[in-house]
């Protein structure tokens, strides 16, 4: 009997995994800073559940280099949003570079993939704990 294996990761749950050298640090700053509490725990890792999909915070000796989003939440209202963290102490990046400038922590960006129906972004980025960049996305229709 031959059976199709075509797309079996498409059907797949995906999850993001995000590196800390120090998991009990991170997670006072989800429950602190995010409002986040993990739904569940292993040795080393934490399960946290956000909109129907889930991400874990792991113990790792590496350390991430934060020059990139490693994850990221698409939310409305993103003003409403931020202003949560940043009332309790998380700090938003600040970028003014040629084509590409954030006021008070929040970038427009050009441009949105067509599947989404949108025409740009708003866009801010912060960093966790543990140097993880996190950013926060609402698409411009």
């Amino acid at each position: 009997m031959e059976t199709d294996d075509s797309g079996l990761l498409a059907r797949g749950r995906v999850a993001a995994r995000l590196p800390a050298r120090d998991l009990e640090r991170a997670r006072r700053f989800y429950s602190e800073k995010l409002g986040l509490d993990p739904v569940d725990e292993r040795p080393g890792g934490l399960l946290y559940r956000c909109g129907g999909t889930e991400f874990a915070v792991f113990r790792s000796a590496g350390a991430s280099p934060g020059t990139f989003t490693q994850m990221g939440w698409q939310v409305d209202g993103l003003e409403a949003v931020v202003s949560e963290p940043r009332r309790r102490g998380v700090v938003f990046e600040e970028v003014d570079v040629p084509g590409f400038r954030t006021r008070d922590g929040i970038a427009e960006v050009e441009g949105n993939y067509p599947s989404k129906g949108a025409r740009g972004e708003r866009a801010a980025w912060f960093r966790d704990s543990e140097g993880n960049l996190l950013g926060i996305g609402e698409p411009v229709v």
